[in-house]
Parts: structure tokens; sequence; C-alpha cells
């Protein structure tokens, strides 16, 4: 599958996380699962996704999902209903690292084929 693809479902990806995390509370979907693994899914695959676009530059791809994390996190200041904190940003930049990791070795590998 060409990289552009994944390229641009990350980037789909980055707004509907986006999204649904900035909204207030109340009109946030949920899968029932809780917000903690909620989390960790939509990081993990973001990462997933942007370590498969971009395997040759995995520090490109690691910081974008590190940046994504904080900043998201950080935005949910502008929401009286949200309440971000450090924890949770940690928590999405390193699920993030974990998928940029899996992405990269996924693409290397050639498990999807070329």
């Amino acid at each position: 599958m060409p990289r552009s693809v994944f390229r641009a479902a990350a980037w789909l990806l980055v707004i509907a996380i986006l999204a649904v995390t900035i909204v207030p509370i109340g009109m946030r979907p949920h899968s029932g699962l809780g917000p903690e693994p909620e989390r960790v899914a939509a990081f993990l695959v973001l990462g997933l996704l942007f370590g498969l676009a971009h395997e040759r530059n995995w520090m490109l791809a690691l910081g974008l999902v590190v940046v994504a994390g904080l900043g998201i996190e950080a935005l949910q200041m502008l929401s009286p209903s949200r309440h971000p904190t450090l924890e949770d940003a940690v928590i999405k930049a390193l699920a993030g690292s974990v998928g940029v990791s899996a992405g990269c070795i996924i693409a290397k590998k050639g498990w999807l084929g070329r």
C-alpha cells in the first residue's frame, strides 16, 4: 500500500482525535472501555499510521506523534468542561511512540507487501 494512503489516514485521524478531544465532555463519543484504553488505542493507531507513512524518517514520525499528544492535551484548556493533565499527555506520547515503532518495524519487514 502506498505511503500516501498511510499519511492521509494519519492526518485524518489527527483531525478526528482533535475533534473529540476539544469538544465539551458531554459531546465526546464513548466506546464503553473507559478513557484510558480509548486514549491508548487512539494514539497507538496514530503512531502506527505515522510509522508506516514515514518509515525512513522515523524521527519525524515520532516527533509528530509526541507533539500531537502534547498539543492536543494542551488544547483541552480551551474547553471549560475538559481537564488536561500531564499524565494524559505522557500516556498519549508513549502510546504513539510504541505505535511508531510498530509501524516502522512492519514497514521495514515488508509485512504489508510492497
